[in-house]
């Protein structure tokens, strides 16, 4: 399985490198969240600050990462570190196959990973030359302070320090002496509840199990850790057997290859990749269909830990081993005290009389068997993500033929993720032995499969149709590739299958990414790297959960809501408070002053008070001297509910109850009903569009430090406002705001979730914090932050569009409805911007639109990168790719024809100057070769039947603005040292975006001094009173704004003195200044934009300028299965004069990578109660390394000027997600394909996300079919 707990694989100094003993070194990275300290006895461990630091070297790896612009908010960055340095010290120049599976199991939420990856190229064999090319571009400074011109790239490799492997840390030589002189010994480790005992000879291990027979043998805690830790399962004895010879056995004999069950995957993986390239293709074929599962099981950090043995006796349903294992006919070796038996592997899921394993017993070995002439083995698997992700369904399939024939003499079919356990379809094999092989046998086998394999409702929510589609549709891939091989031993009697099946044999592969050469950009400003780049790369960057600890600190969790709607009977805290190490249980009553915050009708709540309106509600919190005490603790607090109805979750109900927060908005121009009239066709439709969660890689996190005087508290907390969070920390404990001090250094990723719910959270940290007068820490773990803290809004678009012939739209009436959940936030706003925002690119003459914020019962929705503009848009989009379906035109086409095309109006009268959007439109075309390509992908598609290409390109049209003058006024606070030295503090919030090294950038320029000069502290409440959040892109043009004032205002008062002294030196004129008495510090402001609107008269100027982008993808789709490639991706952006291409282009490309989720991956899942299902990195996947495209060109405008911000920029940080969904369309227009080849001419309804279960179902064919009348159907003709 994948990272559990991602912060612990992330975080600094939690992922060690184990250096193992033994006749040669290994070195292997692990996550420090599944490894017990117990385990590394004898084992050296390195962490991310052990690997280089600014205080001694700085390792090639972290210089790179940070110099190749491969960290944004940073906290991603050392566990990405780890791997890559893991992988050097194993193989110093690795392979880009290599270097691509190091980093498949880390994750990373801001970059995109191109720029990791381009780090990551220079290491490898091959990169130079490619390399050279590809970042390559000219930037020209033509800023009067400098005046010259530059030619550079977004990084020089000349700049890198070379990889030395000689200089390396060794392996410490008393741990090499002790493995080499000291006998083994049993290690016994006795912890406050549980003894953890390692032994060393199997007979030891024997009377070990036979005393303790229920004891877990644990090698690499893959399967106990998670259980302890999520699911509160206790153990009082654990075993760990690694160190017992007999279980690492790698033997080979003459009938195939022999593994302990101690073996980790790694080992299996490596044992296997030598055998195949040593032993005749014959003899290697299960080693192959084993080796295929491998490669994608967790990731290398997860396999260098996960033995062989626990992945079979866990006997998960999701694993990828089993199915192949026991299809294979591998062996099992088991001894308990006394006895030795071998047992077929397929038996512990057959249920075989005594055959299953009992308690005693251990797992020795497992023996894999060499394939037989006239033996094929497959293994095949779908999972959400092709990489580090559990499988939906997975499937080990063999057959043996009578010698020389195509008659089956032995039949095995096995399958994964269809049950509790791996299920074998048993009386399918015995009925078709002795069947030749061919379609008939086809035809029977999926019956008879569909009939055998039964696949029960799962509650996390997959289709049981889409698991059934997937298991006849891996049996028939299993058909095609048999008939193959049968082609190439005797190619006279087997015509194999036809070519235009072929390509569907071929599994989809991550490549490294490339970048097309690009043509010479002009943005203003240059590519330097983020100010804490290298110290992200080092883990010497801080987080709040890495402030020392305060003295007394206390750890607080919280205790949430179990149902969705209910009153609150009770509460009984008494077998909490018994917990050792606990200090008092916070609620409701504790709260000294403000609990409820009624910034609008409905109230914000910090604890629930008599009722709870959503699953995960916070109820109340456990204070003790650990997190551990305190987590035990609040699962002992007992509260009983009595159920409230309605109980509100989806959209549908709101409507249904008239559930709504208010005001519903509206917008209308022309006379649509009129328009209606007129107009050659009408269409109406509904998109669903589900939410998404931020996963920040930084939990929700608050550190509150009371003061001990005159009620001052200090609070340490990761959000993008900070004077919310001192406004309602000061409301909560009635306080004047002037005592609370709100510290931010910086934010592991925010994307709009760190707003309102961070100062509700900071809240019931200061309640706590006062009450026990004591600093009190609150870290969220993963799965509370995914539970408590909402998301992006889940949005229903309902549609009505009336359009020409030509392909002219005329009229458009459109309804959006969003799920708000159970309190307001930022809803209404939301759903007001996602009118503003719906018409994207397009002039729509006669339009109506309603926007509705829909109460529920779920936790309540927030703010989220693009702010309900990535919903209505992707509406807007869907009905004009349907426009084209009906009236034959292609979708670029009817785009082109609907387009702003000169200056005009929006449907809220404001202004708009389209030109640069349509020059992004036309370079887009013109660097994607889009028709070229859709030809190309036309061809493609002929001759593939079960392969399919699809390629889009959307233009953008994305307003900037907060639609009121207050909400984006700035200050900035400037002080100069008589050293020379310049503090600079403004009140923006670094969370990735490179805001700081771009505030550095400006005060650089505006004072005419190098960056080194200027340091940029904290954000903070004392420095910078009354900041706004730092949101909807703003961040860089208000507080840029405001660091120019403040530096000019000081530049002022130096004038004189450097009018007198031209010559002088920085230092020279302010030694001068301090001793003529002139104020060496400066306030800086900004009043804001003059932005308004009046939603009476549904007009006004609610933005400042537009941006504008244009993205064209390509994919290829598996039609068997659903799953799919981004092969290429050419985005064109105009972003006014970048301040920092480096950043800009990394905001862009991680906003994209970030839509690709939106619209194609993340997908939300509740129970019918409201119980969120996907709680963790294991059920939720965000894009990884194998997601983004191929291909991968970002390209900035040139000559675009912006005259309303900061030296003609523009604020990018969230437009570009949207463009992700050029890939969602690009999906579409290979699923189109395969209908239009199928005769499936009827519309379709294609929902995001777009993922492979709706991909499977929309390329409906005889195996849907099958799956939905079984009584009907006819096998695919083959010819």
């Amino acid at each position: 399985s994948p990272c559990y707990q991602l912060k612990s694989q992330l975080c600094p100094r939690q992922n060690p490198q184990c250096h193992m003993t033994g006749e040669k070194t290994g070195h292997y990275s692990a996550n420090a969240c599944l490894l017990p300290i117990c385990c590394l006895y004898g084992a050296a461990v390195t962490t991310v600050e052990g690997v280089g630091s600014t205080e001694t070297r700085v390792h090639p790896v972290q210089e790179r990462l940070a110099k190749c612009h491969g960290s944004q908010c940073g906290f991603c960055s050392p566990g990405m570190v780890m791997s890559i340095y893991t992988l050097l010290r194993n193989y110093p120049e690795p392979t880009p196959e290599q270097m691509i599976a190091a980093l498949a199991g880390n994750l990373c939420r801001c970059t995109g990973y191109r720029p990791i990856l381009d780090a990551c190229k220079t290491f490898c064999k091959v990169s130079s030359i490619s390399l050279s090319v590809a970042c390559l571009y000219t930037v020209i400074c033509v800023s009067s302070e400098f005046g010259e011109t530059v030619s550079t790239s977004l990084f020089s490799i000349d700049e890198f320090q070379p990889l030395d492997p000689t200089q390396e840390l060794i392996f410490p030589p008393e741990l090499m002496r002790m493995a080499e002189n000291q006998p083994k010994r049993t290690l016994f480790f006795h912890g406050e509840r549980m003894t953890w005992i390692s032994p060393v000879s199997l007979d030891e291990l024997l009377d070990l199990k036979a005393a303790h027979p229920k004891a877990p043998l644990v090698v690499g805690n893959t399967g106990v850790g998670p259980e302890m830790k999520f699911r509160g399962v206790f153990h009082p004895v654990v075993i760990a057997p690694a160190r017992i010879p007999d279980l690492n056995v790698v033997k080979y004999t003459e009938d195939g290859l022999t593994l302990g069950a101690a073996c980790s995957l790694s080992v299996a993986k490596d044992v296997l990749t030598n055998a195949i390239s040593e032993f005749p293709e014959e003899k290697t074929k299960v080693f192959c269909a084993v080796l295929k599962q491998l490669r994608t099981l967790g990731g290398e950090q997860i396999r260098n830990v996960a033995s062989l043995g626990g992945n079979i006796i866990s006997r998960k349903s999701t694993s990828d081993l089993n199915p192949v294992l026991a299809a294979s006919n591998c062996v099992l070796s088991l001894a308990s005290r006394g006895k030795k038996r071998r047992i077929p592997l397929s038996d512990i899921f057959a249920g075989v009389g005594n055959n299953t394993i009992t308690p005693e017993e251990i797992l020795v070995s497992v023996h894999i068997p060499h394939s037989r002439k006239g033996e094929y083995v497959c293994a095949f698997r779908q999972a959400p993500r092709r990489e580090n992700a559990l499988s939906i369904t997975n499937a080990g399939m063999r057959v043996l033929f009578e010698e020389g024939t195509d008659i089956i003499k032995d039949l095995s079919i096995f399958y994964g993720g269809a049950a509790s356990t791996t299920v074998c379809a048993k009386q399918t094999c015995s009925a078709l032995t002795g069947r030749h092989w061919n379609e008939q046998t086809l035809d029977e086998a999926c019956r008879l499969i569909l009939k055998e394999i039964a696949v029960p409702g799962s509650a996390s929510g997959e289709k049981v149709d889409y698991k059934k589609t997937l298991i006849i549709s891996f049996f028939y891939r299993f058909f095609l590739e048999v008939l193959q091989s049968l082609k190439t031993t005797d190619p006279y009697h087997y015509p194999g299958i036809p070519v235009e099946y072929g390509s569907v044999l071929q599994d989809f592969k991550t490549k490294m990414p490339q970048k097309p050469d690009q043509s010479p950009q002009d943005p203003v400003g240059r590519p330097i790297m983020h100010q804490s780049g290298i110290k992200h790369a080092t883990g010497e960057a801080v987080y709040i959960d890495d402030l020392p600890s305060v003295d007394g600190e206390l750890f607080l969790a919280v205790v949430t809501s179990s149902r969705a709607h209910a009153k609150i009977v009770s509460i009984d805290t008494s077998e909490a408070l018994k917990v050792p190490g606990v200090f008092d249980v916070i609620s409701a009553h504790d709260v000294p002053a403000t609990n409820e915050f009624y910034y609008s009708d409905d109230p914000e709540i910090v604890f629930a008070r008599n009722k709870v309106i959503c699953v995960g509600q916070i109820v109340c919190a456990v204070v003790a001297d650990s997190d551990v005490h305190a987590k035990q603790a609040a699962a002992k607090v007992k509260i009983e509910y009595e159920v409230l109805e309605p109980v509100i979750l989806t959209i549908e109900e709101a409507i249904k109850h008239n559930s709504f927060f208010e005001p519903k908005r509206k917008l209308e121009q022309g006379n649509v009903d009129q328009a209606f009239e007129t107009v050659d066709n009408i269409i109406e439709g509904e998109i669903h569009i589900g939410g998404q969660e931020h996963f920040y890689m930084e939990t929700q996190s608050v550190l509150a430090v009371p003061k001990g005087e005159d009620k001052e508290m200090d609070v340490y907390v990761s959000t993008q406002h900070p004077a919310v969070i001192q406004e309602m920390v000061a409301a909560s404990l009635g306080v004047p705001a002037n005592r609370i001090m709100c510290h931010v250094k910086r934010v592991g990723g925010a994307f709009g979730g760190k707003l309102l719910k961070s100062g509700l959270l900071a809240s019931v940290a200061a309640v706590a914090a006062k009450k026990t007068g004591r600093a009190v820490r609150f870290i969220l773990s993963r799965g509370d932050d995914m539970l408590i803290t909402g998301g992006r809004h889940p949005f229903i678009g309902k549609y009505k569009v009336g359009f020409m012939n030509d392909g002219r739209i005329r009229a458009v009436d459109v309804n959006y409805y969003i799920n708000g959940g159970c309190t307001p936030d930022e809803s209404v706003l939301v759903a007001a911007v996602s009118l503003l925002k719906m018409d994207n690119a397009y002039k729509i003459p006669n339009l109506r639109c309603w926007a509705y914020a829909c109460k529920t019962n779920l936790p309540s929705n927030t703010a989220f990168r693009g702010f309900g503009f990535p919903q209505s848009a992707l509406v807007t989009e869907t009905w004009i790719t349907e426009v084209a379906d009906k009236t034959g035109l292609s979708p670029e086409k009817i785009r082109e024809i609907n387009m702003y095309k000169e200056n005009e109006q929006t449907h809220f009268k404001q202004k708009l100057d389209p030109q640069n959007l349509i020059r992004c439109w036309n370079e887009c075309m013109e660097k994607s070769a889009y028709y070229s390509r859709k030809k190309a992908a036309n061809e493609f598609n002929k001759q593939n039947y079960w392969k399919k290409k699809g390629i889009a390109i959307v233009p953008l049209k994305f307003p900037f603005g907060l639609g009121t003058r207050y909400l984006s006024q700035a200050s900035a606070l400037v002080h100069i040292y008589t050293d020379g030295s310049v503090l600079l503090t403004h009140g923006g919030i670094e969370m990735g975006q490179g805001i700081h090294t771009k505030m550095i950038q400006v005060a650089s320029r505006e004072l005419n001094i190098p960056m080194s000069s200027i340091h940029f502290c904290e954000t903070s409440t004392t420095t910078v009173p009354n900041a706004c959040a730092s949101a909807g892109s703003a961040g860089t043009d208000v507080n840029g704004m405001a660091v120019k004032d403040a530096c000019q205002t000081l530049l002022k008062r130096l004038q004189p003195i450097i009018n007198k002294n031209p010559k002088g030196t920085w230092n020279e004129w302010i030694k001068e200044a301090f001793e003529q008495s002139v104020s060496l510090s400066a306030t800086g402001y900004f009043r804001g934009y003059n932005e308004n609107m009046d939603w009476e008269k549904g007009e006004g100027q609610p933005f400042t300028y537009f941006l504008f982008g244009a993205a064209c993808s390509e994919v290829e789709i598996n039609c068997l299965t659903g799953d799919h490639k981004n092969l290429r991706t050419d985005i064109v952006m105009d972003i006014g004069c970048s301040i920092n291409p480096a950043v800009d282009i990394g905001q862009i490309e991680g906003a994209f990578v970030q839509g690709i989720g939106l619209y194609t991956m993340e997908e939300l899942k509740y129970s019918p109660e409201g119980v969120l299902y996907t709680r963790g990195p294991d059920q939720y996947k965000i894009p990884a390394v194998c997601d983004i495209p191929e291909q991968f060109s970002v390209s900035l405008l040139s000559s675009s000027q912006n005259p309303h911000a900061i030296y003609a920029s523009k604020g990018i940080g969230e437009a570009g997600l949207f463009l992700g969904c050029s890939v969602f369309f690009a999906l579409r227009d290979a699923v189109t394909s395969v209908r239009n080849e199928r005769g499936l001419k009827t519309t379709f309804v294609l929902n995001s996300p777009l993922t492979a279960e709706q991909i499977r179902a929309s390329c409906a064919d005889d195996f849907t079919e099958m799956v939905t009348e079984t009584l009907y159907w006819n096998s695919p003709g083959l010819v």
